[in-house]
C-alpha cells in the first residue's frame, strides 16, 4: 500500500487537477499525519500508521520558508495561481493557523499577488470563531461534506472525537457564500465488508438539500485518484459523476468535476 506524506512546510509547485499551479503549505510535521479525521480514502494513509514524531512547524518557519519559495519561483519567472494550505491532515489544527494567515496573505500580496489563497479543510474546526474568522480572508475556502449522514460519516471520514454535524452544516452557512463545498463519491466496501458508496439518491438528495441550505459560491466532486488505504474502494463512475453534477447545478449552484 503507497501513501503521500508531503514535505513541510512547503511543497511543490504541483499541478492540481481542480486548481492550477499550486504551491502547498503543509502546517503539520513532515513525518506523519495530523487530523481530525481518519478517512479510509485518505491517500496519505491512516493515522494510526503515520503517527508523526517531529513538531509541528512554526509560525515563524511557515513564514520564512514560503518567502525563500516565492522568492525562488519569481526568479524562475514561476507564479503559483494558488497557495495552497494542505498536506498531512489538517491544517487548520495548528494552533497558530490564524497568525500563519495573516503572514500569507502579506507575502501573496507583496511577492505573488495574482495568487488566490486556498485552503482545504475537512470543516471540523469551523465551528471555532477563530478558525472562521481567519478562513473569511482566504479566497478560496474549500471545505468537505461527504454526505449529511451522520453514520456514514463515522464510516467514511471517522471523526477523531465529536463530530456536531448540525453545529458544522449551521458553520457553513454563516460563511455566507464564502465558501466551495468539496464532496468525495465512491463506491465500494469497508475493510469490515460494509457498503460505503454514497452515490445513490438516498445520500445524494439530503445532501444536495443541505447544499441549497448553504448556498455555496461553488461545489467540487470528485473521486478516488490515487490508492487508498482501504483496497476495497473504488472509483465512482464518470456518468454518475456528470448525472450528480447536473444534479448540483440545476440547484443553481457551479459544479466542476474531477473524474
Amino acid at each position: 500500500m503507497s501513501t503521500i506524506i508531503y514535505p513541510s512546510p512547503i511543497f511543490g509547485p504541483v499541478h492540481s487537477r481542480r486548481l492550477g499551479l499550486s504551491l502547498g503549505i503543509n502546517l503539520l510535521p513532515s513525518d506523519g499525519k495530523v487530523c481530525s479525521f481518519d478517512c479510509i480514502y485518505c491517500e496519505c494513509g491512516l493515522n494510526a500508521d503515520h503517527r508523526p514524531h517531529q513538531p509541528l512547524p512554526t509560525r515563524e518557519e511557515v513564514r520564512q520558508a514560503l518567502h525563500e519559495r516565492l522568492q525562488q519561483m519569481h526568479q524562475r519567472g514561476e507564479h503559483p495561481d494558488v497557495l495552497t494550505f494542505a498536506g498531512n491532515g489538517e491544517p487548520t489544527l495548528h494552533p497558530h493557523f490564524p497568525e500563519i494567515i495573516d503572514d500569507t496573505i502579506l507575502l501573496r500580496d507583496e511577492l505573488c499577488p495574482q495568487a488566490r489563497i486556498s485552503v482545504l479543510s475537512n470543516a471540523t474546526q469551523i465551528i471555532r470563531p477563530r478558525v472562521h474568522a481567519a478562513l473569511m480572508r482566504v479566497d478560496n475556502n474549500i471545505l468537505k461534506l461527504d454526505t449529511v449522514n451522520e453514520a456514514y460519516i463515522h464510516t467514511l471520514d471517522r471523526p477523531q472525537g465529536t463530530y456536531p454535524l448540525s453545529a458544522i452544516i449551521q458553520a457553513m452557512k454563516d460563511f455566507r457564500g464564502h465558501l466551495a463545498v468539496q464532496t468525495m463519491f465512491l463506491i465500494g466496501t469497508d475493510a469490515d465488508g460494509n457498503d460505503v458508496s454514497n452515490t445513490d439518491s438516498c445520500f445524494v438528495q439530503p445532501w444536495l438539500e443541505t447544499l441549497q441550505q448553504i448556498a455555496p459560491q461553488q461545489v467540487m466532486i470528485y473521486t478516488i485518484d490515487r490508492e487508498t488505504p482501504v483496497s476495497t474502494l473504488r472509483k465512482a463512475l464518470p456518468a454518475t459523476l456528470d448525472a450528480i453534477a447536473e444534479q448540483v447545478r440545476q440547484c443553481g449552484f457551479s459544479c466542476t468535476v474531477a473524474y
